[in-house]
């Protein structure tokens, strides 16, 4: 590996490359971001549909009794 990098030219070790690796660390962490905030918002629904079922509950035990 250490010849394969010594073998390439100085302009792409040092512009080409870096460029290339913040590229990919970019659509990682936009990945990991993605997949984090998509959870996130899965647990909101699920807590937001718990959260109306409760009321219902409530509310129907409460016009059983009325």
């Amino acid at each position: 590996m250490a010849q394969i990098w010594k073998s390439l030219p100085s302009w792409m070790r040092n512009i080409v490359v870096p460029i290339l690796v913040l590229i990919l660390a970019f659509n990682v962490l936009g990945m990991v971001l993605g997949v984090v905030s998509a959870l996130i918002w899965f647990v909101f629904k699920i807590l937001i549909v718990v959260g109306i079922a409760a009321a219902v509950v409530i509310l129907v035990k409460k016009a059983a009794k009325g």
